[in-house]
C-alpha cells in the first residue's frame, strides 16, 4: 500500500461490526469483521468498535489516517449521540462520537445513521455520483432511507430525516413496530413480507415457496420468495410485484414533498429481480405529481454490502 491519505470506515450492525481502511477514491484496501455484542451492553459494543478500529489501523501500512467514520443504526444527533438503535440491549442514548474519540487519541470521528451513511456512499462513490439530489432507500429487514440535497445528506434539525419506512400508506393498516399503523415497512419489511406471504400461501399450497422451505411457513424469507419467482412461481412474483408497488406509493409521497426526480434503491429485497424494480418504478410514476412524471427515475444502488462502510468513511473524507 502506497503512502496516501486513508480513513477508517466502520459499519455497526446488530450482529457484526465491519471496519475498513478506505482510500480517498472509495477503494476498500482492507476490511475486518468483529461481533458487535449488541445484546450485551453499550460499553461492550464500544469495546468491540475500538477493537475493530485498532485492527484496521494496524493495516493502514504507513498511510496517513485522516479520521474515523461510523455508521450506526438508530437516530444520530448532531453531536454523534446514538439514540435507541433497534436490537441493541440497554441502549437509550449513548454519546458514541465522544466515547470513540476518547479512545482513538485525537483523530477526527464522525457518526451518522447507517441508512444516511449508505446514501452518502451512493452519492460519493456509487449510483448517485451524477445526481445532486435524490432519495435513497434501503429495502431489507426494514425500509430505511436518506435524502441527498445538493450532494449532501439532509439530516433535519435533529438528525431524524429520511425515515421513509414510516410513511403510512393506509391509516387503517397493520400495526408497525414503531407504534404507528399502515407504515410501508409494515407491508414490505422483511419480517412483515414473510408473514404476509405465509398468510397468502394458506390458500396456495401448490406454491414453490413452500417447497423451498420444506413446508415450514415460519422459514419463509424474501430470498425464497425471489427464488420461487425466478423459477416461474406466479404467486411469488405477484407478492414481490405488490411489495414493489406499495414501496412506490411511499417513495412517490416523499418525491412529491421534496421535489425529487430520482430514487436510488439498495438492500437485499431490491435485488430480487428486475421485475421488482419495474413495479416500484411503475408505482412511483403513477403516484408522483404530473410535473415530475416525465423525469422520474428509479435506479438500483451500486455498492451493495459495502455501502455502510464506504458511507461511514465518507463522513471524514
Amino acid at each position: 500500500m502506497n503512502t496516501q491519505n486513508v480513513v477508517i470506515g466502520v459499519d455497526l450492525g446488530g450482529t457484526t461490526i465491519k471496519a475498513g481502511v478506505v482510500s480517498e477514491s472509495g477503494t476498500i484496501l482492507y476490511q475486518n469483521k468483529f461481533p458487535s455484542k449488541a445484546d450485551v451492553s453499550p460499553s461492550e459494543v464500544i469495546k468491540q468498535i475500538h477493537a475493530s478500529v485498532q485492527d484496521a489501523l494496524t493495516h493502514a501500512n504507513g498511510s496517513t489516517v485522516r479520521g474515523i467514520g461510523i455508521g450506526a443504526p438508530g437516530m444520530v444527533d448532531d453531536n454523534g449521540v446514538v439514540k435507541a438503535p433497534p436490537n441493541f440491549a440497554h441502549w437509550d442514548e449513548v454519546p458514541l462520537k465522544y466515547e470513540i474519540a476518547k479512545l482513538v487519541g485525537g483523530l477526527p470521528v464522525g457518526v451518522e445513521n447507517d441508512a444516511n451513511a449508505a446514501a452518502i456512499a451512493e452519492s460519493k462513490f456509487g449510483a448517485g455520483v451524477q445526481f445532486p439530489n435524490f432519495l435513497f432507500v434501503i429495502w431489507g429487514t426494514g425500509v430505511g432511507g436518506g435524502i441527498i440535497l445538493n450532494h449532501k445528506i439532509f439530516r433535519g434539525p435533529t438528525g431524524g430525516a429520511g425515515e421513509i419506512g414510516h410513511i403510512s400508506i393506509d391509516y387503517n393498516g397493520p400495526q408497525c413496530n414503531c407504534g404507528s399503523v399502515g407504515c410501508v415497512e409494515a407491508y414490505v419489511g422483511q419480517r412483515y413480507l414473510s408473514q404476509r406471504t405465509a398468510e397468502r400461501l394458506k390458500s396456495h399450497p401448490e406454491s414453490k415457496i413452500l417447497t423451498l422451505v420444506g413446508g415450514d411457513s415460519s422459514k419463509i424469507e424474501p430470498f425464497y420468495i425471489a427464488q420461487a419467482a425466478h423459477d416461474g412461481d406466479a404467486i411469488a412474483k405477484e407478492i414481490l410485484v405488490e411489495a414493489g408497488s406499495l414501496l412506490g406509493v411511499a417513495l412517490a409521497a416523499v418525491m412529491n414533498v421534496m421535489d425529487l426526480r430520482i430514487s436510488i434503491i439498495g438492500g437485499g429485497i431490491s435485488a430480487s429481480g428486475d421485475f421488482v424494480m419495474q413495479a416500484v418504478k411503475k408505482s412511483v410514476q403513477k403516484y408522483v405529481l404530473k410535473p415530475l412524471k416525465k423525469d422520474v427515475e428509479v435506479i438500483p444502488a451500486k455498492l451493495g454490502n459495502n455501502a455502510g462502510m464506504l458511507g461511514a468513511a465518507g463522513l471524514v473524507l
